[in-house]
């Protein structure tokens, strides 16, 4: 085995996991995931059958990954946050042919109890702030907040707020790279 899953964790047969990927303490991986190399599943976490992870993703305690997300390379997922898939669930109504899919973009990070209503993807490098229920797409980049979800700002690589000049560029305080927004989109320039 070329990842480590604790004793109390479980993991279903038919799964594939990335080499060094760490499961953690009271999780499940269900069957038919697949989890990418160097993941970190924290505590009390369920990842539903199906569910796509990359490589390096990061999965805090109290998370719940359902059926229907996907997860790219060097995503973040902020403690007990959770992913839904059905979009109007009834306890007595099987609607499992009705899950919506999910796609979290590469380098994506979603804080702490924050929401994602199933069906809107989420851009690459965007940062979804704590607590926030996102009910619509978001643009790589954006910087989302509140309930519902609203763009309050662009957030670099680095998961540093861009300000950008009159000319349309910033810099990344952090990693000193450029960014330039152009008819409400942001583009990473290196």
């Amino acid at each position: 085995m070329s990842y480590f899953a604790h004793e109390s964790a479980f993991v279903d047969e038919g799964c594939t996991i990335g080499e060094g990927t760490k499961i953690w303490h009271f999780s499940q991986v269900m069957t038919k995931c697949i989890l990418g190399e160097k993941c970190n599943v924290g505590q009390n976490v369920v990842i539903s059958p199906e569910v796509v992870l990359g490589n390096n993703v990061k999965v805090q305690n109290n998370v719940s990954i359902y059926t229907g997300v996907t997860c790219e390379d060097d995503v973040f997922l902020g403690p007990s946050m959770v992913f839904t898939n059905i979009i109007n669930p009834r306890s007595a109504i099987i609607r499992r042919d009705e899950y919506l899919k999910t796609t979290v973009k590469k380098g994506a990070t979603i804080g702490a109890n924050a929401t994602i209503v199933c069906g809107n993807d989420l851009g690459e490098y965007c940062f979804i702030g704590a607590g926030t229920v996102i009910t619509k797409e978001v643009l790589p980049y954006a910087l989302m907040a509140g309930n519902p979800g609203k763009q309050i700002g662009w957030m670099s690589k680095y998961g540093h707020k861009l300000d950008f000049d009159s000319t349309g560029f910033a810099t990344c305080t952090e990693g000193g790279e450029k960014y330039q927004i152009v008819d409400g989109r942001v583009s990473f320039l290196g």
